[in-house]
């Protein structure tokens, strides 16, 4: 296996990672406020993620600079093509930054109000455009040659109508459903009290729809493209969602979020699988398609950021693994009969 093919499978476990970890962020962030009925609640809620939802951007942090290091054709086509999809993405991400950080900053419910609502906001926004993006760079997208007239220049000409095609919208849907449930669950772990009930049973509740429209996404994908080895990993990431909803009936919740979480990771795999061995498809002129092979950086650049990777990465996983097991317990909650919880 030669580098940039090694390179291309980094970015891809790197991408993975962090839809597994965000995307129960982005949930929890969604849902705050149909969850939480009182303050109490919202405080459970996102007191659930509070020790972990900065570490878990670190991974986009990672394979945006993956992409830019390693194939920095396919990095300025992407952000050059997706610019305002990308720029809402990040002002959504530094709003919800701020909501996580300045709602306890005042004790009135009108402030922390309009903070919820900007976490909200903050997290759907991203949960979308992400799965936008992702579907786009499968299905392929109108370019252009650059000043140089060869494939590594490729420039992007696609409009907003182009991105909003039915294929990406569909895949902004189910990320975003995917994320919502994947957040629900990980609720029902990490909380107890009414948030848990409710959590679990939004979550029981939404398992089916989720599911219909992944099926369906996945389908879509494996027919746009050679669906390959992919076939497989897409029949797990189904199955793993109706899983996740009879682990949820018995009152698992660990296997049910390991369910979930296989699922997202299962979605990215078929989405960067069904991409290679190219990286940008161009709809326009086959010529000025990125691959893995055309766009990757020199030997030497590879070689350097393979050395880099091998000594830091494992300390980050590192770090992170013992983050998560130092805040694995539940977060208290008023012990309540779940049967007199409302529902969601």
């Amino acid at each position: 296996m030669d580098l940039p093919t090694i390179w291309f499978l980094a970015v891809t476990v790197l991408w993975t990672g962090y839809l597994v970890l965000e995307g129960f962020d982005f949930g929890v962030g969604m849902l705050v406020r149909g969850l939480g009925r009182t303050e109490e609640d919202r405080e459970v809620a996102l007191g659930a993620i509070g020790p972990v939802w900065d570490g878990n951007e670190v991974w986009l942090i990672t394979a945006v600079g993956a992409m830019f290091a390693a194939f920095p054709a396919w990095y300025a086509a992407t952000f050059s093509g997706f610019y305002l999809p990308v720029l809402f993405v990040l002002l959504a991400l530094i709003v919800r930054g701020v909501g996580l950080e300045y709602r306890h900053k005042r004790e009135d419910a009108a402030w922390k109000a309009r903070w919820d609502a900007a976490i909200g906001i903050g997290s759907l926004v991203p949960a979308f455009v992400w799965g936008l993006v992702l579907a786009n760079l499968v299905r392929g997208l109108p370019t252009v040659a650059g000043p140089a007239g060869n494939g590594a220049n490729t420039v992007v000409t696609a409009g907003l109508g182009d991105l909003f095609n039915g294929y990406a919208v569909l895949g902004g849907v189910v990320t975003t459903a995917l994320f919502l449930l994947h957040g629900a669950v990980f609720l029902a772990l990490k909380t107890d009290g009414p948030v848990r009930y409710r959590a679990r049973r939004l979550a029981v509740r939404a398992v089916v729809p989720v599911l219909l429209l992944t099926v369906a996404f996945l389908t879509a994908t494996l027919v746009l493209r050679d669906p390959s080895w992919t076939t497989p990993v897409a029949w797990a990431s189904g199955l793993a969602l109706a899983l996740a909803g009879f682990a949820l009936l018995l009152g698992r919740e660990g296997w049910a979020f390991t369910a979930t979480a296989t699922a997202v990771g299962g979605l990215s795999v078929v989405l960067f699988g069904q991409l290679h061995p190219e990286l940008l498809v161009s709809t326009t002129d086959p010529a000025q398609t990125l691959t893995v092979a055309g766009a990757a950086s020199a030997p030497y650049t590879l070689t350097v950021m393979s050395w880099v990777a091998g000594v830091f990465l494992p300390l980050v996983l590192v770090y992170q693994s013992w983050s998560y097991w130092v805040f694995r317990k539940r977060l208290g909650g008023p012990r309540v009969d779940p049967a007199a919880v409302p529902a969601p």
